[in-house]
């Protein structure tokens, strides 16, 4: 599975990530910084007087791959 995970500095200077599952695979550079500008520019995510989303920093794709040690018995 991939997730996108985008990067902020907040207004506190800290880095917060909002993680997206279900992103469209590929997307380019430039639609990834629009949109986590068009985030920025809402100041919808706020948390107890802190922007968590006040300057888009970076995003990458995630692959999450598991890899089974002991398989679930399969039910009868």
């Amino acid at each position: 599975m991939k997730t996108l995970d985008m990067s902020f500095k907040t207004s506190t200077h800290k880095i917060h990530h909002l993680k997206l599952r279900y992103a469209s695979d590929g997307l380019t550079k430039e639609v990834v910084a629009k949109a986590m500008a068009d985030l920025a520019a809402t100041k919808l995510f706020d948390k107890d007087g802190v922007n968590l989303l006040a300057e888009p920093v970076a995003a990458k794709y995630v692959e999450t791959v598991e890899t089974p040690i002991i398989d679930a018995p399969k039910a009868d």
